[in-house]
């Protein structure tokens, strides 16, 4: 027999699921931008501007400051590039969290989870934007000798993000998506 003290535990925990949702997929960003910034402060402190250290055949970490986008896009455009990037990263950063939230009460994994990583790694190109005027790049590939542009944990980010919402445009929607149960919609 069902009592109302069941009935209202009951009805908390599907309550508190979708919001759950949201709070994980926030983590998993906040773990992305603090990877991006503690690495980045590793090489501020640890490796020359310009120098470069083989770590294989195939890697170098190095020290570059990127004041424009990625692969160096509007590196040299005199500086307004800078509050651009800010303000773009800023919205978008804003439209992805409301997105994230939006998206808490559907039992998606692919498309979230490409958000947070975006997200991720937008807020800390964000905040070196805002605190250096300019983002600090230091993963180097070599493909064939030859050096692929640099670029750090946050980029990292927004690329595998990227690659999950494609995967989830192109395979997924429309079959993945399924609302949570009617009880989830309360909150």
């Amino acid at each position: 027999m069902n009592t109302d003290s069941d009935t209202d535990t009951n009805a908390a925990a599907r309550t508190a699921r979708p919001a759950r949702r949201f709070i994980y997929w926030m983590i998993l960003a906040a773990v992305v931008l603090i990877a991006d910034q503690l690495t980045k402060w590793l090489i501020l402190e640890h490796v020359p501007l310009f120098s470069k250290i083989s770590v294989l055949p195939f890697l170098n970490i190095t020290h570059q400051e990127n004041p424009g986008a990625a692969f160096s896009f509007l590196a040299n455009a005199g500086g307004w590039q800078r509050w651009f990037f800010t303000g773009l990263a800023s919205i978008v950063s804003l439209f992805i969290a409301g997105w994230l939230w939006q998206l808490r009460r559907e039992r998606q994994t692919v498309l979230p989870l490409g958000l947070a990583l975006v997200l991720g790694g937008a807020v800390g190109n964000l905040v070196d934007r805002l605190h250096l005027g300019h983002v600090i790049d230091f993963i180097q590939v070599l493909i064939a000798g030859w050096p692929f542009p640099s670029f750090n944990v946050a980029d990292a980010a927004i690329s595998v993000g990227a690659a999950f919402l494609i995967i989830d445009a192109l395979f997924l929607t429309g079959r993945e998506t399924t609302s949570a149960p009617q009880q989830d919609a309360e909150s």
